[in-house]
């Protein structure tokens, strides 16, 4: 994809972010967020609490951070280092909108997370819980594992196919379980999703 593109997308999505991060400033989407979380978590069976709450756990800041370094250092490429200054940038403005967005997360009648381990980033509480911070990272290391996947030349189409499958099924599934297990409302995951995908794709056009 041309990077003009992949530039021009990026913008496109992150200004997707910045009205829906207005709409969610203004409770727009209150009615939207509890009642995605109720048909949701009706939907889905509760022996799926433990899968979920141990998936959940890829989302960390922990994991994605050094899965992204891992694919800075394999790319050996010295503009590979705008895309962490970029990924610190995405973490400012995830952190800006939970400080300065008053958005409560779910109450704890929707909380299903039912391992008893979290990591160290988990405790730390900026305040409201816009954006997902785990759909904003899962966005963004998706969208440059992915790029780094098609432009490859040692796999083959098939094997592209195969891995960027899998990379949706993932997100997907992150997504999912944020709001499943009541950690987040739709609207902090479509945040973040956007948040990610636009910086990551801005990221991308530079490699």
């Amino acid at each position: 994809m041309k990077k003009k593109l992949l530039f021009f997308l990026g913008l496109s999505f992150f200004s997707a972010f910045v009205f829906l991060s207005y709409s969610v400033h203004k409770d727009l989407f209150t009615q939207i967020d509890f009642d995605t979380t109720v048909k949701l978590q009706d939907n889905i069976s509760r022996r799926f609490d433990t899968l979920f709450s141990v998936f959940s756990l890829f989302g960390s800041v922990e994991i994605l951070s050094l899965s992204l370094l891992f694919l800075v250092l394999i790319n050996r490429k010295v503009k590979s280092a705008f895309v962490l200054l970029l990924y610190v940038l995405t973490l400012f403005f995830e952190l800006f909108g939970k400080v300065f967005i008053v958005h409560p997360g779910p109450p704890y009648m929707f909380f299903r997370y039912d391992i008893p381990f979290n990591f160290p980033s988990s405790y730390v509480s900026p305040g409201s819980s816009y954006p997902s911070g785990h759909s904003t990272r899962t966005a963004f290391v998706s969208v440059i594992l992915l790029s780094l996947i098609l432009r490859s030349k040692k796999l083959s189409k098939f094997q592209k196919m195969a891995i960027s499958g899998l990379i949706l099924l993932f997100n997907i599934t992150m997504f999912t379980s944020r709001i499943y297990l009541g950690e987040h409302w739709i609207s902090d995951v479509l945040g973040g999703a956007l948040l990610g995908y636009s910086m990551a794709l801005i990221a991308a056009a530079a490699l």
